[in-house]
C-alpha cells in the first residue's frame, strides 16, 4: 500500500516555533488542517541524532505516537563552511534557552573573527519527516546555498535570515519578499521532495 497525504486530513505539525508553523503551513498552500504541536502542549523531545534527518524523524515520531495522528516535523539549520558545518543541528542551541537570534547571529560573526576566515559561504538545511503513529515514515532533505553578510539585514523571515543570502540574490533572506524566500528556500526544496513522494 502506497502511504498518502490526503487533502483536508489534519496534520500535526511538530514544532514550538510560531514562524516555521507558519512557513509549513504556506508551503502545504493550507490543503490541510494545521495542528502545531506547541497547540496540543506536547513536549519537545530532546534531539539526540546527530545528523538533520535523524532529528526530524525523531521530532516526527514523538508527536505522532503522543497525539495518535499523522505528525510532520522539520529540523534544519545553518551551516558555515569556514567553522567546519557549525552551528549545524545545533543552530537552535545557538540561540540559548530564549531562542534569541541576534545574539546567535552575533555568535557566528564573532566565530568567524576568532578563525580569522574571509570564507563566508554557507548553507541551510532543512529535513522534513512525516510519521504515522506505530507506523511507516518518510524524510527527505533540501538545501540551499549562500554567503553570509554582516550586519544583518531585513527583519522578515526568522532565525539566522537576516545574515543569509541565496545564491544569485543580493538580497537576504530576511529582506526577500516572503513568497519569494518560500519558493527557493531549503525548506521548499525539501518539500517539493516530499509532495513528490506523498501528494503529487
Amino acid at each position: 500500500m502506497k502511504i498518502r497525504l490526503i487533502k483536508g486530513m489534519r496534520l500535526i505539525v511538530a514544532t514550538h516555533n510560531p514562524g516555521k508553523a507558519v512557513e509549513i503551513d504556506a508551503l502545504l498552500d493550507g490543503h490541510y488542517e494545521v495542528v502545531t504541536a506547541a497547540s496540543l502542549n506536547l513536549p519537545e523531545p530532546e534531539e539526540t541524532e546527530s545528523t538533520f534527518v535523524g532529528n526530524a524523524l525523531l521530532k516526527a515520531r514523538h508527536a505522532a505516537d503522543r497525539a495518535g495522528e499523522v505528525a510532520l516535523a522539520d529540523d534544519s539549520g545553518l551551516s558555515v563552511a569556514a567553522l567546519d558545518g557549525a552551528p549545524g543541528i545545533f543552530s537552535a542551541r545557538w540561540a540559548g534557552p530564549e531562542k534569541d537570534f541576534a545574539f546567535a547571529m552575533r555568535r557566528v560573526e564573532d566565530r568567524l573573527e576568532e578563525v580569522s576566515s574571509d570564507d563566508r559561504r554557507a548553507w541551510f538545511t532543512s529535513a522534513l519527516a512525516v510519521a504515522w503513529p506505530d507506523g511507516p515514515a518518510v524524510v527527505v532533505e533540501g538545501r540551499v546555498d549562500g554567503v553570509l553578510t554582516f550586519p544583518p539585514r531585513g527583519d522578515r523571515g526568522f532565525g539566522y535570515d537576516p545574515i543569509f543570502v541565496p545564491e544569485g540574490y543580493d538580497q537576504t533572506f530576511g529582506e526577500l519578499d516572503p513568497a519569494l524566500k518560500d519558493s527557493i528556500s531549503h525548506r521548499a526544496r525539501a518539500f517539493a521532495k516530499l509532495k513528490a513522494a506523498l501528494i503529487d
